[in-house]
């Protein structure tokens, strides 16, 4: 993913961890495929909003893990796993010391899901995770696409994904705001004459409650 994109996802993640923590009152949160910590990331927007906030980080890479342990501290941990295997995450003891699946989680997959190319078993991993989460969770979640973009604005490797592919995530969820748009367009707090134009982005992103 280039600059601005990558950008303007992460821009997009940490404004959907303010409205779950500000607005929805979401404190714990399951980040799968986080990446190397960087400034912003989740469970520090959270704790800013909510001090108690409980923060899971999953990821695949093993380079990942030293920086990420070596950052974490106390409500917020780390766990090297794979999205591909969900069932792995849901039963794993640290999921359950970290979070409480009897009350709403965040759950957050930003910039991982084009990582899975086929559609059906993308599909499929999303609804295990939701299915664990109980009523009042919420899924933050992105993916390139070609429908404003062109290949040279989307990953190398991956599934970039129309919107209505994007949006089979988002099944029996309630879309939050715009629903789904380029990330830049999700509650953008500059106005419309700062922000990037749906080609340059070519990210969709959204925000669905379960109901």
């Amino acid at each position: 993913m280039t600059e601005l994109p990558a950008r303007e996802s992460r821009a997009f993640l940490q404004r959907a961890v303010r409205f779950l923590a500000e607005e929805a009152r979401v404190d714990q949160f399951l980040d799968i495929g986080a990446g190397l910590p960087s400034g912003g990331n989740t469970h520090e927007i959270a704790q800013r909003r909510v001090p108690h906030a409980r923060v899971l980080y999953v990821d695949n890479d093993p380079a990942v893990g030293v920086p990420a342990r070596a950052l974490l501290t106390g409500t917020a941990t780390y766990l090297e796993e794979d999205l591909r295997n969900p069932g792995a995450i849901l039963d794993h003891p640290l999921l359950k010391e970290t979070l409480d699946l009897n009350r709403p989680v965040g759950l957050i997959l930003i910039a991982v899901l084009h990582l899975l190319p086929d559609q059906v078993r993308a599909r499929e991993i999303v609804r295990e995770l939701l299915a664990a989460l109980p009523s009042g969770s919420y899924l933050a979640a992105t993916n390139p696409t070609l429908d404003h973009g062109t290949p040279d604005t989307t990953p190398a490797a991956g599934r970039a994904r129309s919107r209505a592919e994007f949006a089979e995530f988002f099944t029996g969820l309630g879309l939050i705001g715009p629903g789904i748009v380029p990330v830049s367009e999700w509650l953008p707090e500059v106005p419309a004459h700062q922000r990037p134009a749906p080609e340059q982005v070519a990210v969709y992103g959204a925000v669905g409650r379960k109901p």
